[in-house]
């Protein structure tokens, strides 16, 4: 029986050796930098506080509203605008009235304010929501804005909110998050067949192993009778 438990072992080993090895690396790297630099909460400015005004309620033009939230950037006081049949849009929090989609100097003005130091921007893009950017997440049209030290600043292109910065070691750790999770397609499955099947074989291996440790006491025991 313990030939038989070895001979099983060591072609569990073989299976399941890389998989822990990418499990372990991967979790070694995630766990090394603090999850709120991974976030890039260092390159976050605070978010000003609101003016003291009377907001006057939004033009909604025949839409029918299903969220108005008042927020503040460094343009002002503005309302946020998500429509019941999808879609957002900002409006001006004095009057009322609704303001244009973000253009490109706006997202650059905004991403600069939203930095807590002073860094040179190196690129701005737009993105339309079906093709936004895999860093993003998000199903919203953005532009992003990378500065010199290649972060990322995401600006919504309809509202000016800032969905999303994305650090070189924030790409990084996805980049790992989807080995450990073994989805480096969306990288958000964490209940799929193979990562099921290979944490199985290790648990299974793992036992095994335990297993083997009394099974050679016991057969030690029986050359030494």
């Amino acid at each position: 029986m313990h030939k038989n438990f070895y001979r099983w072992h060591i072609w569990l080993g073989w299976l399941i050796g890389v998989p822990i090895i990418l499990w372990t690396a991967s979790g070694l790297l995630m766990v090394s930098q603090p999850i709120e630099t991974v976030r890039g909460n260092h390159l976050r400015s605070e978010q000003p506080a609101l003016d003291p005004i009377m907001p006057v309620a939004p033009i909604l033009e025949g839409r029918q509203a299903q969220d108005l939230k008042l927020q503040q950037n460094a343009q002002g006081p503005f309302w946020v605008i998500s429509y019941a049949d999808g879609g957002k849009r900002r409006a001006d929090a004095a009057t009322g009235k609704l303001l244009p989609p973000i253009a490109a100097a706006d997202a650059s003005a905004l991403a600069i304010a939203a930095r807590s130091d002073d860094s040179a921007i190196k690129s701005v893009k737009r993105f339309a929501a079906d093709a936004a950017p895999s860093d993003l997440r998000r199903d919203r049209p953005s532009w992003q804005v990378i500065f010199e030290d290649d972060a990322r600043f995401y600006i919504d292109a309809d509202t000016g909110e800032l969905l999303a910065v994305r650090t070189q070691f924030w790409r990084v750790f996805d980049f790992m998050w989807g080995l450990h999770i073994m989805d480096l397609q969306t990288r958000e499955d964490t209940s799929h067949p193979i990562l099921i099947g290979s944490a199985a074989l290790a648990l299974f291996g793992s036992i095994l192993g335990f297993v083997l440790l009394f099974t050679r006491r016991s057969r030690k025991r029986r050359k030494g009778d």
